[in-house]
Formats: structure tokens, C-alpha cells, sequence
């Protein structure tokens, strides 16, 4: 995929929002953000996606993570759809801002362009891209999501707790992991560190190579 990617450092760009201007950067600061776009303002997809993670946002806080919107339309368009998505899942409250991008210049620098996509005068619109960027402002997951197809914040959560967990230990998360499973023990950990890393001790699988690579533990 071209463009801003893993690994990468986020542009420090300046953004008018819903809540005013903010450099990303310091938006970040030293926790975790969500930066994540939208086709455009009073579609339904982008509606119910808005709503679920204002739904969620309190679950995002807890892990010290923040959210930030992207949307082509302006400010003022903006403050209007919120009161449709607030409408559209009574209780939830849309607490993070929401950046407008009207020259769409933005979604190009955070490489969030779907290539399919224009609006009525030919320019491409946003996809629905996702980046998760760390402390260092460097980019710790991407998803890209075409615009028929709405996010599933389930997985953007456990993700979130995956490479968490991952950052705070020498482990990583095998398939379909949800927090609570066993974790799987770095290669980089020989079993003598692996003994004082996870002094809860870990089960290594036998398998017919005979290796003792697949090791399993809690943390």
C-alpha cells in the first residue's frame, strides 16, 4: 500500500476540527490515538460507524487511547451530522473531534484516499482507513476499508489491547486472541528468560519439528 503505513511517522498536520485547531502530534501526546476518515458527512455507513465509536469511546479512554474523525465536508457540516448520529444511537455522545478536509488535502498526506470513490466534481473521496499511532507518533496499525463496507469496532478494540499487551511485554497474540487468552512467548526469549520473565510458568506445544517455539502463557 503506497503511502503513510506500519511503522511510519504520522505528519504532525494542523486540522480545524469540531473542536477547534490541533496539531496531531500534540493531539497524540503520550498515550495512543485513532485516526480515522469517513466518505463524507449524512451518509449512512458513516453515520453508524460515527455513532458506534462514540459508543465506544469510553472503552478507548480507558486504554489511554484517543479518537479523531476525518471528514471531507467542514466544520459547520460537521456539527450538524452529529446531531444524526447522536439521534441515530440515543445516548451515545460524539466527545472527540472531527476534522475537516474540504480541499482534501489531508486524507492524501494520511494516505486514507480510496481510489474508486469521487464526489460529484471527480476527486477522489476518503476510503475507511484507520491508523492507530503510539506514543513515538509512529503508525502501530492500518486498517483500509472500502466505503460499502462498515468497521467492526469489536476488532479495532481487541487490536488495541493485542498490541498493547504486546508493547508491555516479550509476547504476541495468536489467531482469534481476545483478552483473557493465553499469549504466545517471543522467539526473541530464550526459555531461561522466559522463566523469569512469566513466573507463572508457560506450556510448551509439541509439535513433530520437535522445536519448543510454540509457548504459552498468561500475562
Amino acid at each position: 500500500m503506497p503511502g503513510l503505513t506500519i511503522g511510519d511517522t504520522i505528519p504532525d498536520l494542523e486540522l480545524d476540527t469540531t473542536h477547534g485547531w490541533i496539531r496531531i502530534h500534540d493531539y497524540v501526546g503520550n498515550g495512543y490515538a485513532i485516526v480515522f476518515s469517513h466518505p463524507a458527512d449524512f451518509t449512512p455507513v458513516c453515520t453508524t460507524e460515527m455513532a458506534a465509536m462514540a459508543t465506544y469511546a469510553a472503552e478507548f479512554e480507558k486504554r489511554g487511547v484517543k479518537l479523531l474523525g476525518i471528514s471531507c465536508d467542514d466544520v459547520n457540516s460537521h456539527k450538524e451530522w452529529i446531531k444524526d448520529i447522536e439521534a441515530y444511537k440515543p445516548g451515545s455522545r460524539v466527545t472527540f473531534p472531527i476534522a475537516a478536509d474540504p480541499k482534501k488535502e489531508v486524507i492524501k498526506q494520511l494516505n486514507m484516499v480510496d481510489p474508486d470513490e469521487k464526489d460529484q466534481n471527480g476527486q477522489q473521496l476518503p476510503s475507511r482507513t484507520l491508523h492507530l499511532v503510539g506514543p513515538d507518533k509512529k503508525v502501530k496499525l492500518s486498517f483500509l476499508y472500502p466505503a460499502s463496507t462498515g468497521r467492526n469496532m469489536d476488532e479495532v478494540l481487541r487490536v488495541v489491547d493485542s498490541i498493547q499487551k504486546a508493547a508491555q511485554h516479550r509476547v504476541a497474540t495468536p489467531a482469534n486472541w481476545k483478552p483473557g487468552d493465553p499469549v504466545v512467548i517471543s522467539p526473541s526469549v530464550s526459555n531461561e528468560e522466559a522463566q523469569k520473565l512469566f513466573p507463572g510458568g508457560f506450556e510448551v506445544k509439541d509439535l513433530p519439528s520437535g522445536k519448543d517455539y510454540l509457548r504459552f502463557t498468561k500475562v
